[in-house]
């Protein structure tokens, strides 16, 4: 499956975090992007977009575009024979499962897809998916041999009152490859990544990743972590491996991309030898402190009861093998991160 760089290519969700260091790559390489964002006039999101495209020897074309809306990338699939679908909503708070999660991951992924067999010239289509679409909770991890999971592995165990974010990224995911099977033009490539971590584009995204980062450098977690185990890797390395993943002609099936397996406090113990003065958490938390504070900071009892203190492994040695994807260590990462926001503001100077 070649694809032809001199043919542009469409990102999906383009000012997102993922999609942001997607797109300069693409640039940078002197692609044309079809920048399919919900408003391409708000400069304030596409600034950052813009800066990148004014230096680099790509060009950028902003498309209108709505995940729940038929259609809507019709218009910017014409002439592509690459899409990369990362719009997705990641976020936990949500007031209605369905609407704010289920529809938008299941419906993009549809309208992306019928686009795709619309356009009579797309190829291949690289999904950005999730390892949540692999493991539901950590606990599933217990049933597996090693207690690791692999791309043969599907979370079974989320849904609509349960890990509803979890639960989206799986159905949209086996819709997608539903759908390749319905048809030949093009083929799917899944891109399953764990925790997204390092400077992105925009260093104000609303991932939930910044987030928890600002709750670790401002003092939210001086009392101690919740002990979730986490697999993460750098926005940076997610991004090549999306590139790869649309470049590479034998690139198939799912593809976990994780540099290491580590947790909130792991992520924290890396920050401190550089930034002894900021609140970071140095313990973990009492499991039973957690599951009685959990509702009110949007942690649900059952999502305590089955992630905290269990193990949360995935092996990445298909992405590293078959894509290339090489990973920087995960204290450069971090330290890279916490670094960036503090820079900007977003995270208190000490």
């Amino acid at each position: 499956m070649n694809i032809d760089k001199t043919k542009p290519v469409l990102v999906t969700g383009a000012t997102g975090y993922v999609a942001g260091r997607l797109v300069e790559k693409l640039l940078q390489e002197g692609i044309t992007v079809h920048a399919a964002v919900r408003n391409p006039d708000s400069k304030e999101k596409t600034k950052y977009l813009d800066q990148i495209a004014a230096k680099s020897a790509g060009e950028i074309k902003y498309f209108k575009a709505d995940l729940l809306q038929d259609g809507t990338y019709d218009e910017a699939a014409k002439g592509c024979e690459l899409i990369f679908h990362t719009a997705s909503p990641f976020t936990l708070a949500i007031t209605d499962a369905q609407k704010d999660l289920v529809d938008p991951a299941l419906k993009g992924t549809r309208n992306v897809l019928n686009a795709a067999t619309n356009s009579g010239s797309v190829k291949r289509v690289v999904v950005t998916s999730s390892c949540a679409a692999i493991i539901g909770d950590a606990k599933d991890t217990l049933s597996v041999p090693n207690n690791l999971m692999t791309e043969e592995n599907w979370n079974t165990t989320s849904s609509l009152v349960h890990q509803p974010y979890s639960y989206s990224k799986t159905l949209a995911e086996k819709e997608a490859w539903k759908m390749m099977k319905e048809q030949d033009q093009w083929d799917v490539v899944t891109i399953n990544p764990s925790f997204v971590v390092g400077p992105g584009i925009n260093p104000h995204g609303t991932s939930e990743t910044f987030e928890i980062m600002k709750m670790m450098g401002n003092g939210d977690m001086k009392m101690g972590a919740p002990d979730f185990r986490i697999g993460a890797v750098d926005v940076r390395d997610l991004a090549i491996a999306h590139y790869k993943a649309g470049f590479t002609p034998e690139a198939k099936g799912r593809n976990i991309i994780s540099a290491e397996n580590t947790s909130f406090l792991g992520l924290a113990e890396m920050l401190k030898p550089n930034y002894p003065n900021h609140p970071l958490p140095s313990k973990k938390l009492p499991k039973f402190l957690v599951w009685l504070a959990g509702p009110s900071q949007g942690m649900p009892r059952k999502m305590v009861a089955k992630n905290i203190g269990y193990p949360w492994k995935v092996d990445n040695s298909k992405g590293v093998k078959e894509l290339g994807v090489e990973y920087r260590p995960m204290k450069e990462t971090i330290n890279d991160f916490f670094e960036h926001l503090i820079e900007e503001g977003v995270i208190d100077k000490k």
